[in-house]
């Protein structure tokens, strides 16, 4: 004779279950590795216009290099391995960040418009950020780095469920 399993409850604090695009990590790479080029570009020019200290030049260089290349490579897969994003038919859950990690919950009822938006890296890359604009002073949630269709779903599903919850929103 087995046990009988108890169903489990989502609580506010469980991890939420979707990670962003794959192609994030892309996203977060381009910016950081633009302004490690600037880095670089200013070392060379130092480089090219001083003789004087060709040693430090070159450690400088170096170092510079080896921490653009552990941040462009680093920070995104960091990035992605923390943000996550949820939405259940009674709250907007997500995790972003990556030295401070912030975990956000909106009630469904609380849902006032939901956005999309799309830079020009993410319209390069097919990605889209979902934001979910609620009736609280914490301001609004930011679902980054989605795929477009992923992000078409999630808007149409947030609609169809906040409409569903007839709270005031306020």
């Amino acid at each position: 004779m087995g046990q009988e399993r108890i169903p489990v409850e989502r609580t506010v604090l469980a991890e939420p279950a979707w990670r962003p695009s794959p192609r994030a990590k892309t996203l977060w790479a381009i910016p950081a590795a633009i302004g490690w080029v600037i880095v670089v570009i200013a070392e060379v020019v130092w480089i090219l216009s001083d003789s004087t200290n060709r040693a430090w030049q070159s450690m400088a260089l170096v170092i510079t290099l080896v921490v653009a290349a552990a941040h462009v490579a680093g920070v995104p897969l960091w990035r992605y391995a923390v943000h996550r994003w949820e939405v259940t038919e009674e709250a907007v859950y997500t995790r972003t960040g990556w030295f401070t990690q912030e975990s956000r919950v909106a009630p469904i009822s609380r849902v006032q418009t939901v956005d999309t938006h799309r830079g020009p890296l993410e319209r390069l890359l097919g990605l889209a950020t979902v934001t979910v604009t609620t009736a609280s002073s914490a301001g609004a949630v930011r679902i980054p780095a989605l795929d477009l269709a992923t992000a078409e779903q999630t808007v149409e599903r947030l609609t169809k469920v906040a409409a569903t919850h007839r709270g005031d929103a306020t």
